[in-house]
């Protein structure tokens, strides 16, 4: 076997510079930045407090839930920011979550999450928060638009999946 001694101040240097590399802001936009499509998910006019609205997002194998919790959220949007939307796939094993009680219960072994908290996970063996879908309110028509997700959905190794044509 070949080895090769490097000097501590070699290691550390370059290291350092290494870091400093993976660490700069344009490396880490063109390594997570993704093709997010813009989709119309409701209009503000049929939210009612409590009512999950279902949807697809980023694409048709991708469920995803859209709330107005009638309080103030995380990245919520709306005049009172209290809509916000979360992937529903449970960051533990991918099952299906519900909203009850002004959270998101993963039925299959319990985590929860806190929707007004950006799907903070506080029960449970899910480790991960939801995946948040950002949205945008667009306040002539009352449509809101879902465009982008913040956290890597359950199962992916990307949010959005290339499509190759053959």
């Amino acid at each position: 076997m070949f080895m090769t001694k490097i000097s501590r101040r070699t290691f550390i240097g370059g290291s350092a510079a290494m870091s400093a590399l993976l660490t700069s802001p344009e490396l880490v936009k063109a390594l997570t930045s993704q093709p997010y499509s813009r989709v119309k998910v409701a209009n503000i006019k049929n939210l009612r407090v409590g009512e999950p609205v279902s949807f697809n997002y980023p694409d048709k194998d991708s469920p995803a839930l859209l709330i107005k919790l009638g309080e103030r959220a995380y990245g919520g949007v709306g005049p009172d920011g209290d809509i916000v939307a979360y992937s529903s796939l449970c960051t533990h094993m991918g099952c299906p979550v519900v909203y009850s009680k002004k959270r998101f219960l993963c039925p299959c072994h319990y985590s929860m999450f806190d929707p007004a908290k950006n799907g903070q996970t506080y029960q449970g063996h899910a480790s991960e928060w939801l995946p948040q879908i950002i949205l945008r309110l667009e306040p002539r028509t009352g449509d809101i638009y879902a465009e982008g997700v913040e956290g890597l959905i359950w199962g992916r190794v990307r949010n959005v999946l290339k499509v190759t044509k053959k």
